[in-house]
């Protein structure tokens, strides 16, 4: 497998994970922010959205303006990064939008790799209006894209445990 093959291979599974979670916690359980977490699941979905659109679309190949047209980016940048409290996103967003929403851009990233050639891995990556935290090259930020997928999928983890119920990953013996 050449690094292309692996880091799609990784970010497949990472969707699959994220979404597993994600469609396990019921969505009257979305806005639950406790205490000693300070996020709730509302606010992980729409950041996971946002961070599968910067790490793996903007970054790699510009900024589609499809995307523009399929989804309310601006108000999901202003409500899911770091400007306003996770708790102030209850009541603003839909669950089913934000699923239908991370759906698309989950497809667009997988888009992006169909594109991809290895000469294009440790290319700079495209300019943005915010610098990217990490990376320098395009397999930096599809690299970083799968490592923070991950790290979201344990806060979902942990917030399903508390807000609904731990999640068993199919582990259990039926009784």
């Amino acid at each position: 497998m050449n690094e292309i093959e692996v880091l799609l291979a990784q970010t497949k599974s990472t969707h699959h994970w994220m979404n597993e979670l994600i469609y396990s916690i019921p969505e009257d359980k979305w806005g639950i922010t406790p205490e000693n977490l300070d996020t709730n699941v509302l606010w992980q979905v729409g950041h996971l959205i946002m961070s599968e659109a910067y790490h793996g679309v903007f970054c790699i190949q510009g900024f589609p303006m499809d995307l523009v047209q399929q989804m309310p980016l601006r108000d999901y940048s202003n409500s899911f990064s770091f400007y306003e409290p996770p708790a102030n996103a209850v009541g603003k967003f839909k669950p089913e939008d934000l699923k239908k929403h991370l759906k698309i851009i989950q497809d667009k990233v997988l888009d992006v790799y169909d594109k991809l050639t290895l000469e294009d891995m440790p290319k700079p990556l495209e300019p943005t209006k915010v610098p990217h935290p990490v990376a320098k090259t395009k397999f930096e930020a599809l690299s970083w894209n799968v490592q923070h997928n991950m790290w979201h999928c344990g806060q979902l983890g942990i917030l399903k445990r508390i807000v609904d119920e731990r999640y068993d990953f199919g582990l259990r013996k039926p009784e």
